[in-house]
């Protein structure tokens, strides 16, 4: 077998990639099994097998990907570890599908975008495989665990790729001491403060003209909860924001409203409920009356997966140990 080569025509990035001392370099050829060679701005393995390429591919680019996004290379060799330990916990769960199968489940690929989007932690990439092979997929985990911007990711992908018409945005509005009624503006416009998170996660993959423009056409609708009775939605991702907020009969109204050929992403997180005292959380309700039900998922990331800041896990970490205590 002849050698197979990634050119990576920036020196900065590709001695990032190698890392001190090729360390990077030795924890991926422990990873695939075989030597890996640097040569000018070159990277080769030889004598590899077509799926240890692709692994190879995907790993190379995946790095460049996330370094060309920060200046700072003190996390490399976390983030390849973080990639390196995803990639073998996806392919232990899958280990009928091909190599490249395996790696290409873990990318969205969004056209038009400024870049790939990559789950971070297993978890985030058993997240994403849930939400291609289900019509209905509860995801549910702390802050920062990237339910919310993988489930908009994914949304993107199907609209932009002319597989579903439309992206219907959906956060239930729990009012702190102002009503929704007396602020200025139409119900788009009363909505915006609860609705923009979402729009950041698009903002963050797409051109905000690309956004824009999408929701000027329709194509990416914001639809209160109130509105939709008598509703259906056909051929359409339908994305439930912040459901632990939601009431019992919100959470019905809202999952009888799918219609043939969509999908629906309900996201939340049930350590924070803002709802009144003695209200029972429309999310939680859901989780145990459908939980036996077929075609429907709930997927739970937990601590190991938040991948803001990472004082936002010690965080948590903290906020929960305080709890066991109590």
């Amino acid at each position: 077998m002849s050698a197979y080569t990634i050119i990576v025509p920036d020196t900065a990035l590709l001695q990032r990639v190698c890392g001190t001392n090729d360390s990077n370099l030795k924890l991926i050829e422990d990873f695939l099994g075989v030597g890996i060679f640097a040569c000018g701005n070159e990277l080769s393995v030889d004598g590899a097998s077509r799926e240890t390429e692709q692994q190879f591919r995907f790993i190379i680019d995946r790095m460049l990907d996330e370094m060309s996004e920060s200046d700072t290379s003190g996390s490399d060799g976390e983030l390849l570890r973080s990639i390196l330990n995803m990639g073998t916990t996806v392919y232990r769960k899958h280990t009928a599908m091909s190599a490249h199968a395996i790696f290409d489940s873990c990318s969205i690929a969004i056209p038009g975008a400024l870049r790939k989007v990559y789950p971070r932690t297993a978890g985030q990439a058993r997240l994403v495989q849930a939400l291609r092979e289900a019509d209905l997929v509860f995801a549910t985990g702390p802050a920062g665990s990237g339910k919310t911007f993988l489930a908009i990711a994914e949304a993107l992908r199907l609209v932009l790729t002319h597989q579903k018409k439309a992206i219907v945005l959906t956060r239930p509005v729990v009012e702190a001491g102002e009503s929704l009624g007396y602020l200025p503006g139409d119900v788009e416009d009363k909505l915006n403060p609860y609705i923009r998170p979402l729009f950041d996660a698009m903002n963050a993959v797409l051109p905000r003209e690309t956004v824009r423009k999408m929701a000027e056409s329709g194509i990416i609708e914001i639809a209160p909860l109130a509105y939709m009775r008598g509703r259906t939605l056909n051929d359409s991702v339908v994305i439930l924001d912040e459901a632990q907020n939601t009431t019992r009969e919100q959470m019905k109204l809202f999952l009888t409203r799918m219609g043939e050929g969509s999908k629906m992403f309900v996201t939340g997180d049930a350590t924070q409920i803002d709802l009144p005292r003695r209200t029972p959380s429309g999310l939680l309700h859901a989780l145990s009356v459908l939980r036996s039900v077929d075609g429907i998922v709930h997927h739970e990331l937990s601590t190991d997966d938040v991948v803001r800041n990472s004082l936002v896990k010690k965080i948590i970490q903290a906020y929960e140990h305080e709890e066991r205590q109590n």
